[in-house]
């Protein structure tokens, strides 16, 4: 049995896996970190591992110490992965882009794959069928648009994804045309990361005619009704992938 640990720049993210079922999981924040693991450790006596993907900012001395109960791995640049790393700084690629593009690799073999992980970041990542990791990029996510226009202007209100949701429980579609200041910040927001988005794939198949869209991220179902292209949405996909990894490195280490 695996514990699955995704660090995220806001969340923690736990997965409990009995080979490739996921059991159970858990969302909390750094700060519950220690009381959080003491529990499912608790709770799923028969863990032996944990592997941690981290792009937060906790040591590795809080995972460290839980390794009389479970044994632990870090996933990091050196670690055995399925794709072979064509970034011109292979040092700098995030470990959770390492983690997405491993598992991309692992499930669907042999294709061309575009990766988009739609969390505090928006990141995109391309594999191509010869498992060449290329690259990508990354803007703001969501949360992030929303924030930066309440925290840089001297008046416009702070919305949340939440609040559109409520507002419009019945309805996909975003407005275009904003009729007010709260419409207008939606549209600019929510259309702009969809444009972005499908704007991005666009591009990729004007190079690559054929290759698969995996969206996953805290985002990624609220983005998947409102983007036209045909992608495989899977808000979990990070912490399979992270699963699918540690069970790649154990069989080739």
């Amino acid at each position: 049995m695996l514990l699955a640990v995704d660090v995220g720049n806001t969340r923690i993210k736990v997965a409990v896996f009995e080979g490739n079922t996921l059991l159970e999981q858990f969302h909390f924040s750094s700060t519950e970190l220690r009381n959080e693991l003491h529990f499912i450790l608790n709770k799923f006596k028969k863990a032996t591992e944990m592997v941690v993907a981290s792009v937060g900012n906790l040591p590795k001395e809080v995972f460290l110490e839980f390794e009389d109960q479970v044994n632990i791995h870090f996933i990091s640049t050196d670690s055995t992965l399925p794709f072979k790393n064509k970034y011109s700084t292979p040092n700098t690629l995030g470990i959770d882009r390492m983690v997405l593009a491993s598992g991309a690799v692992l499930k669907y073999p042999n294709q061309n794959r575009l990766v988009i992980d739609a969390g505090t970041c928006i990141t995109y990542d391309f594999i191509d069928e010869n498992d060449n990791y290329l690259g990508g990029a990354i803007s703001p996510g969501i949360r992030l648009r929303f924030e930066s226009l309440n925290s840089h202007t001297a008046k416009l209100p702070l919305l949340t994804l939440e609040s559109i949701t409520e507002q419009n429980p019945e309805s996909d579609a975003i407005p275009f045309i904003g009729n007010s200041t709260l419409e207008a910040i939606n549209s600019g927001v929510i259309n702009g990361v969809i444009n972005e988005i499908e704007g991005f794939i666009s591009q990729y198949e004007a190079v690559y005619p054929k290759f698969i869209i995996i969206l996953s991220g805290g985002d990624s179902e609220f983005l998947a009704k409102r983007l036209k292209n045909t992608i495989f949405a899977n808000s979990n996909f990070l912490l399979e992938s992270l699963n699918q990894t540690f069970q790649h490195k154990i069989k080739n280490d």
